[in-house]
């Protein structure tokens, strides 16, 4: 057996948790110093923004396979933990407005269908059409994405959860982990143990997978290969209306300017999110302000969130890599056993399922 330690349990370290659950000859430990999803991901929209965006290359195929593993990965957990998880399968509508060019995103719907996505280009008829709850002022069109998606991500992480433990995964809550240190197993052995201290003691493992966003920078920085990630704060809301905004069967996630408004069922909506950078001291505090600004460039093109009740407000912390372009995947410099699946700034839900596989196919191979 090939002992493992996840570090971590937000969305990215329990969807890698599961995906390991599916492979033989693996003992999984998952250790998170607080609950599950209690920090970026609990804070998250969902927004599953895959084929409409205009993303090429690596970053284009970690979408695609994340937006492909969700299709089977949500009824897969469903049918394992007997519990629904919020899915919406009604799309993404992108506004374009007065300044945008619609045109230049014909070519993308080209190319998304060669690749076997659907995008459709709306005029302002359209979007009146299919989304009467939109203000026609400004609003010159939309991209409608039928087949990008929303979850809830903190019921996807339990469900993540609950079902890796049915497959054998042991799960540590309330465990930090104090120290990371590597060790030559013996003479014959080229590849080092991992020794993992935490208050319940060492724990001795042949893998390390390191998935605890913003909690990364400390981990590396004892393995003395430092990873600087830095949070990027975003505030949203949830909101209550007294009608269904647009027709009642039609309840896609609309998004413009940055900010989206997500159905989540029975007349509530989230609304979000800010981008609050940190300051020279490196510390970021919410600046109500800017939450506001985002409520009202929510009204500017659905006026009837003007009369909705704020049921509550909250913020959470991205995590960011300083330097380098998000996500950090692969393994950790000087490490063949130490794998990074860290600083998903904003794409964490998005790309937790290709996150996972990822690093599924990198132990596999370590394995041989």
């Amino acid at each position: 057996m090939s002992r493992v330690a996840i570090i971590g349990c937000g969305i990215v370290g329990a969807a890698i948790a599961y995906e390991l659950s599916l492979i033989r000859g693996l003992e999984i430990t998952v250790l998170e110093r607080q609950q599950p999803a209690q920090e970026s991901t609990g804070a998250a929209l969902g927004v599953l923004m895959g084929a409409i965006s205009k993303k090429k290359g690596r970053a284009w195929q970690l979408r695609q396979a994340s937006m492909q593993r969700y299709e089977t990965l949500i009824p897969e957990l469903e049918a394992l933990t007997g519990r629904p998880i919020p899915f919406n399968r009604r799309g993404i509508v992108m506004l374009c407005f007065a300044e945008d060019d619609l045109a230049s995103w014909q070519k993308l719907v080209q190319t998304r269908q060669s690749q076997g996505w659907q995008l459709e280009i709306w005029d302002a008829q359209d979007v009146h059409s299919h989304c009467p709850q939109l203000h026609p002022d400004n609003i010159a069109g939309a991209i409608y994405s039928p087949q990008d998606r929303q979850v809830d991500p903190t019921v996807l992480t339990q469900a993540l959860v609950t079902a890796a433990q049915s497959n054998g995964v042991t799960f540590e809550f309330g465990v930090t982990v104090e120290d990371v240190q590597s060790q030559v197993l013996d003479g014959s052995v080229t590849r080092e143990c991992i020794q993992l201290h935490t208050q319940l003691g060492q724990i001795d493992v042949d893998f390390v997978v390191v998935a605890a966003g913003l909690g990364s920078t400390p981990i590396t920085v004892a393995l003395e290969q430092a990873i600087d990630i830095r949070p990027v704060l975003g505030q949203a809301l949830h909101l209550r209306v007294e009608h269904p905004l647009g027709h009642p069967d039609f309840q896609p996630v609309i998004t413009g300017h940055d900010v989206h408004i997500v159905p989540i069922g029975e007349r509530e909506y989230w609304v979000g999110a800010t981008v609050e950078f940190p300051d020279a001291s490196g510390d970021v505090m919410a600046e109500p302000t800017l939450l506001e600004q985002v409520r009202q460039e929510a009204i500017a093109f659905c006026p009837a969130l003007a009369q909705a009740t704020i049921l509550r407000t909250w913020s959470g912390q991205r995590p960011r890599p300083e330097g380098r372009p998000a996500p950090i995947m692969g393994q950790l410099p000087g490490y063949n056993n130490v794998l990074l699946a860290t600083g998903h700034y904003r794409n964490g839900v998005l790309l937790a399922p290709a996150t996972a596989l990822v690093i599924r196919d990198l132990i596999v191979s370590g394995m041989s």
